[in-house]
């Protein structure tokens, strides 16, 4: 799972507005509940259900269903953000509930933003959450024995 900084990052695509496609939101974007749009927008549609992946569009990296449909668990526990500015923040070493972002089919407008965030209890199932897995970077192949060995002699003779 990502952490709860990827996520975001991942769901932003590149943007600094509210949502991946700009600061409003529509039901034809994104699977929430329709009946209490983002800032004070018309309402629109609700589902009453999760939809199928890819069922909207993707946001500008090609990643589906980022705002609404399930809640996704992150890796981090929750806990206050740091202070200052960081790079590639990690939560906390350990907690009682993890991070969950993206918000839900049965969610309102706000809770789907790039920036919202939430936390239960992790295990919890059912309809309202959900995972997206991530893959990350190749770890590099172990060097041989002769190889280390290079590298020590060359090290030492520094």
């Amino acid at each position: 799972m990502p952490t709860e900084a990827e996520w975001e990052y991942a769901c932003r695509a590149g943007t600094t507005t509210s949502f991946s496609f700009g600061e409003d939101l529509d039901p034809a974007q994104a699977n929430y509940n329709g009946d209490y749009p983002y800032r004070g927008e018309t309402k629109g549609l609700y589902r009453k259900e999760t939809v199928e992946v890819a069922t909207l569009p993707a946001n500008p990296w090609g990643l589906d269903e980022m705002h609404g449909n399930v809640w996704e668990w992150c890796q981090d526990w929750f806990g206050d953000y740091p202070s200052g500015p960081v790079t590639d923040p990690v939560g906390p070493d350990s907690g009682e509930r993890r991070v969950l972002r993206g918000g839900s089919w049965f969610d309102i407008g706000r809770d789907l933003r790039s920036a919202c965030r939430a936390h239960f209890v992790p295990g919890l199932r059912n309809q309202l959450y959900g995972f997206r897995l991530v893959l990350g970077p190749q770890p590099r192949p172990e060097a041989t024995g002769r190889e280390r060995g290079r590298t020590a002699r060359a090290g030492s003779e520094r």
